[in-house]
């Protein structure tokens, strides 16, 4: 089977996202580690940790929509012939499509409200917490999109 740009892009965002599950757990060691070990908790650990949390739980979200590894309930589509779980399929696509394009909306004016506040302990901008959510929506729509496609060509 010919691997999409689709399928390379969310091949990527799970790499990313098991990079930093990884990275996270590193950081949490070190954490206890120097609680429990060296008496002296690092500053910068848990805001660090949250940081990649927050990052690698929207670079999956994102993978998930494309990969199918999210959440449903397929009830209504075991009731249904195959012509209309296509198209109940099309139209969930759209509106996880237009969730996407809420996250790109709202996630920036997020990211741009705060982008004048500093995470104290790490020195920068508030905004890089958030800036994972326009990001993962856009990354949602495209997703939904090629879905979408996928489904009006009738290929999954």
């Amino acid at each position: 089977m010919k691997r999409t740009v689709y399928d390379r892009l969310s091949d990527l965002l799970v790499r990313l996202g098991a990079a930093g599950l990884i990275a996270m757990t590193g950081v949490i060691a070190w954490q206890v580690f120097g609680r429990f070990v060296l008496q002296s908790s690092p500053s910068w650990s848990e805001q660090t940790a949250l940081l990649l949390m927050i990052w690698y739980v929207f670079f999956a979200a994102a993978a998930g929509v494309w990969e199918r590894f999210h959440i449903r309930i397929e009830i209504l589509e075991h009731r249904l012939d195959p012509a209309r779980v296509r198209w109940l399929r099309i139209g969930i696509h759209a509106l996880i499509a237009g969730l996407g394009l809420v996250f790109v909306v709202f996630g920036g004016q997020l990211v741009w409200s705060v982008r004048d506040f500093v995470i104290p302990s790490l020195g920068i901008s508030r905004a890089w917490a958030y800036a994972a959510i326009p990001i993962a929506g856009a990354l949602i729509f495209l997703f939904s999109l090629g879905r979408i496609g996928k489904r009006w060509r009738g290929e999954a």
